[in-house]
């Protein structure tokens, strides 16, 4: 039982009997009802009587806020007790001086008909109780269903045709009958229906409050717990008169109808057996997104990103988006792609352009992303770029420049959790836009399949039930009652609050879920009324046209040219031989956008030993004003150490890239759990005082005059959500080192959907360059099977290169041009000095591509994976490949080849055993795209070498499937002269016992050293 249930049964049991609650009870329910009771009214209430009560004057009343609905919250229940005790609706003397037998005398009268003692006192609260089951309840039964199958009518309250459904009211108003419809009731401080008015007859309470709550637009809103947000939307909903639109204002409606129905009709009409996933039942989508667009316009927005998935995709991007339509008609039409890509479906892709809108004039710059099939996966990537564009434009506190527009389904919407893991991000301070617009399209698919789950959860079932976060507002709406849809948009909510509004749109799918598929197969019943029913076209030109806003004439014209239009542009489609990714690109970066290779070689990413020597002194020096932890200081004294010895370690080695970068004016962002002090607390940025909660310094700030911003960011516990933000974060600005750092490896499991669709073959489809960095802390160190492998293989089945043939060129050329044409850049690095050239270089190339390191856990302070400055200074560069600086040349026998940490393990087993002059280990740092002429110079070393592959993952993990054919084709070798070394094949990454662990470690290393 909920707080606010238990303190409505405590006073519903005061009011039965006084005697049936402790003292305590007793005393708090008078001291809030009977301020100054009189003293003939301070004797205890008798018990309530047997006979039955069908008169207001002759039962127990209600205060307004002990009948508020179970769903309601606690602080609110209470908050409005408090209200209405203080209020001036009841004098001070009569309040509380209620009991279950009618009171001895009139307290006061008055001859006009007016107030008449405990009867109408009962009355107005009982009037107040119903407001507010309105303004909770009163959605669940809005006329927002176009087909009509919601609802049952055994919600409804029998016999009286003129009160409300009971599933609202409940039993606020049971005893009231006809002649208490037109008496004047005063109205609570907690609403604005009667405007100036303070009170209204009955009838016009009622037919007010159905109008706002009940009629084609839903709201929901009262769970809510920010009693300003509350009144604000009170006021924008209840005031007489916020529902008016003047003709021109419908009549932009129809146009925006009328062109988002024709539009559908002239596909179909022109492209019957084609797959186009129509807007056909909820075409209203169309004006209420424009409309948005002009609200935000008006309040300052310039640039607004929408994220949708299949469902009214084209009809948004020609009527909203402005698109040129031949260049969409194209799509239908079998023509080659030019150029560099595989090209998408035409309803997945995106657009960018700027727009002038119709009723403000204003201008606006759209982007429509690019998306997969994967519902809701596109999200994050919107708020990300988002988010980014307000921090360029200096306007990332309230967003007020630009903004996200999110179109969901109504099943992917309340089913697919990525949705609530970017919602999350909301009030986060480095991930919040300043509020996303939520638009639903509801077609009630998901009702219709689900239809056992809504029998048993009945009238309470609402199908965005759990999208209630913190201070958003649902409003659901019937797309056939267009202008509820204008009226909702009108709304400024977001720029007002600055955080997310959900407008539901319930309509319906026209046909099945293509245009090619058969809905009556699994909804027959609701499919025969979608026949029967009207378009929305049709609907509100008949309304337009009894209303005289439009005639005739005029709705004929305007859908005659609208069809001319679509003609002429399906004429020019046919004149079009081939199609160009560059018409769908979602993010304008034209000179990262050339089919051409480069001429341009990658420079050399070291820097001079004087910003090696500032950097180090300000990550290795207390914040002044801050007691750090014991640990911080011994981790700075660390750091001195090794600079003086100008070496650096893991932390020190990406402080170095970070802050050089900065220093040029870059801005570098660090986003993930934990990232401000590190998982294993190496990185340590942000310093907290011991002493001052909430006190903190980022240590990276204001070590350069005039240097670029450093974000380093804790998130949200989230990683498919997360991933996609920063995504698209980096999408947005290519001179921006945008980092996602997983906890562990394994936590990018999660983010699956995202690699595979977006991160890793988005540029292949939609020509989008990604820059974003993933740093996955990997390797096997007997931590049990998830924190151990982040899937290193995964990825690597992911890279687009060939292994055929050997390209051509220079060694430089070839580093370039291979980089170029991969899809992306997976590293297993195992010194400081390579990160920090790694990281570097994600800048300084002519093109962006996403990056995949492969981080250490145990070398982030192993005394080897130390490298010296000179490593990093002027004139260094990346190395793809690191030598055996060990090993004794003249007869080596056995060369092993690796990637990543256990590179370690194998000079210290070989070490032990004293094969310097046997053995040779080769560190391949870049495993993708693969070092072929540099492993073929450094095999010249040894001529009469067995080559191995050795790895600590599982023979079907790891690299070992990948590299295989690429040694062969590198060394001319036959693949069987490639040998495996490492752990034998496994459903999971690693073992969970340390035992276990220790053995498979000594099995592998021996048979590493092993010599035939």
């Amino acid at each position: 039982m909920t707080n606010s249930q238990y303190l409505d049964h405590m006073y519903q049991s005061w009011r039965k009997n006084p005697n049936s609650v402790s003292s305590s009870w007793d005393s708090y329910f008078r001291s809030i009802y009977a301020d100054n009771l009189p003293e003939s009214a301070t004797s205890t209430p008798p018990a309530d009587s047997n006979q039955s009560v069908t008169s207001t004057s002759a039962r127990n009343s209600t205060p307004s806020m002990t009948s508020t609905p179970k769903d309601s919250t606690p602080s609110t229940v209470s908050a409005s007790i408090r209200i209405e005790s203080s209020s001036n609706i009841i004098p001070s003397n009569l309040v509380g001086a209620q009991s279950s037998a009618p009171s001895q005398q009139n307290v006061r009268s008055q001859s006009n008909g007016g107030i008449q003692g405990e009867s109408f006192i009962n009355g107005a609260l009982d009037i107040n109780a119903t407001i507010r089951a309105y303004q909770t309840r009163g959605h669940l039964i809005a006329d927002t269903d176009p087909l009509r199958i919601q609802n049952p009518e055994s919600y409804k309250l029998q016999g009286t045709s003129n009160l409300p459904p009971a599933i609202v009211v409940r039993q606020h108003l049971k005893g009231m009958t006809e002649a208490d419809m037109d008496r004047e009731f005063p109205l609570a401080p907690f609403t604005v229906i009667g405007g100036p008015k303070r009170s209204l007859p009955l009838r016009e309470i009622l037919t007010r409050l159905n109008q706002i709550y009940c009629g084609h637009l839903g709201l929901e809103y009262i769970y809510i717990h920010d009693l300003v947000v509350l009144d604000w939307l009170r006021d924008k909903f209840e005031v007489p008169g916020a529902w008016e639109l003047p003709a021109d204002h419908k009549k932009f409606i129809w146009m925006n109808i009328m062109r988002a129905v024709t539009f559908e009709g002239f596909l179909a009409r022109k492209f019957p057996t084609e797959k186009r996933f129509g807007l056909e039942g909820c075409e209203s989508f169309i004006p209420s997104l424009i409309q948005c667009l002009e609200t935000s316009a008006e309040h300052g927005v310039e640039s607004a990103v929408i994220g949708m998935a299949h469902r009214g995709r084209l009809n948004t991007l020609s009527n909203v988006c402005f698109k040129p339509l031949h260049q969409l008609l194209t799509q239908f039409n079998p023509i080659p792609l030019e150029g560099f890509g595989s090209g998408d479906v035409k309803y997945h892709l995106g657009t960018h352009a700027e727009r002038t809108l119709e009723r403000s004039k204003k201008k606006i710059l759209i982007a429509m992303m690019a998306n997969p099939s994967h519902l809701e996966a596109i999200n994050g990537v919107v708020i990300g770029r988002v988010r980014a564009g307000q921090v360029e434009e200096n306007d990332a506190q309230y967003g007020k420049k630009s903004m996200a527009i999110l179109v969901h389904g109504d099943a992917a919407f309340s089913g697919q959790g990525v949705v609530y893991e970017t919602m999350h991000l909301t009030n986060l301070p480095n991930y919040t836009t300043g509020g996303v617009i939520h638009l639903v399209i509801n077609n009630q698919v998901k009702r219709s399949e689900m239809h056992v789950m809504v029998l048993k959860q009945g009238p309470e079932e609402t199908l965005l039930r759990h999208q209630k976060l913190k201070k958003q507002s649902l409003k659901k709406l019937q797309p056939h009652s267009r202008e509820s849809a204008l009226r909702t948009q009108r709304k400024s909510r977001r720029a007002t609050f600055h955080n997310d509004v959900v407008l539901d749109i319930v309509g319906y799918r026209r046909f099945g879920h293509n245009e090619l598929d058969e809905p009556m197969l699994t909804q027959p019943l609701m499919y025969k009324r979608i026949k029967e029913h009207p378009n929305v076209l049709s609907i509100y030109s008949d309304k337009l046209l009894k209303d005289g806003v439009i005639t005739e004439a005029f709705a004929k014209e305007e859908i005659e040219k609208y069809w001319n239009y679509c003609e002429m542009e399906f004429e020019k489609a046919k004149t079009i031989d081939s199609m160009q990714l560059s018409d769908w690109h979602d993010v304008p970066w034209s000179k990262f956008f050339s089919d051409q290779s480069p001429k341009n070689k990658i420079p050399p990413t070291g820097i001079d030993i004087e910003t090696i020597k500032t950097i180090c002194k300000a990550i290795s020096t207390p914040p002044h004003g801050i007691t750090p932890h014991a640990q911080v200081l011994r981790v700075m004294e660390k750091r001195n150490q090794l600079m003086e010895a100008r070496q650096a370690d893991w932390a020190i080695g990406e402080a170095l890239a970070f802050l050089s970068l900065l220093k040029e004016g870059h801005h570098v962002r660090l986003s993930g759990q934990d990232v401000e002090r590190g998982t294993f607390s190496h990185r340590m940025h942000i310093i907290h005082d011991q002493h001052r909660d909430k006190t903190f310094k980022n240590i990276l700030h204001n070590v350069f005059p005039g240097q670029g911003l450093y974000t380093v960011s804790n998130s949200s516990l989230s990683e498919y959500g997360v991933c996609t933000f920063e995504i698209g974060y980096s999408a947005y600005n290519h001179n921006t080192l945008t980092m996602w750092e997983a906890q562990f490896g394994d936590f990018c499991n999660t983010c699956q959907v995202a690699i595979d669709t977006i991160l890793s073959s988005g540029q292949t489809k939609w020509g989008r360059q990604v820059g974003l960095v993933l740093l996955l802390p990997h390797g096997l160190e007997g931590q049990g099977p998830e924190h151990s492998s982040a899937r290193l293989e995964r990825f690597l089945e992911l890279c687009d290169d060939d292994c055929v043939h050997m390209p051509g060129e220079t060694v430089e050329e070839i580093m370039t041009r291979q980089l170029f044409e991969i899809n992306w850049i997976i590293c297993n690095l195992t010194t400081s000095a390579n990160l920090f050239h790694c990281l570097r270089r994600q800048i300084h190339m002519p093109f962006r591509k996403p990056l995949c390191i492969m981080t250490p856990k145990s070398l982030l302070r192993h005394p080897m994976a130390i490298s010296p400055f000179s490593d990093m200074e002027s004139g260094t560069s990346f190395k793809p490949l690191l030598s055996d600086p060990y090993v004794k040349l003249g007869n080596i026998q056995k060369v092993l080849m690796c990637s990543g940490k256990v590179y370690y393990d194998l000079i210290t087993e070989r070490e032990g055993k004293q094969l310097e002059d046997k053995i040779a280990v080769i560190r391949i740092e870049q495993i993708c795209p693969f070092p072929y002429h540099f492993l073929a110079q450094e095999m010249m070393k040894y001529p009469n070498a067995k080559i191995m592959w050795f790895q600590e993952e599982h023979k079907n993990q790891g690299a070992y499937a990948y590299v295989r054919d690429r040694i062969a084709l590198a060394l001319g070798k036959k693949l069987e002269e490639v040998t495996y070394g490492g752990r034998p094949p496994s459903a999971s990454p690693a073992t969970g016992s340390k035992v276990i662990h220790s053995t498979e470690y000594k099995d592998i290393m021996a048979a590493a050293m092993k010599l035939d």
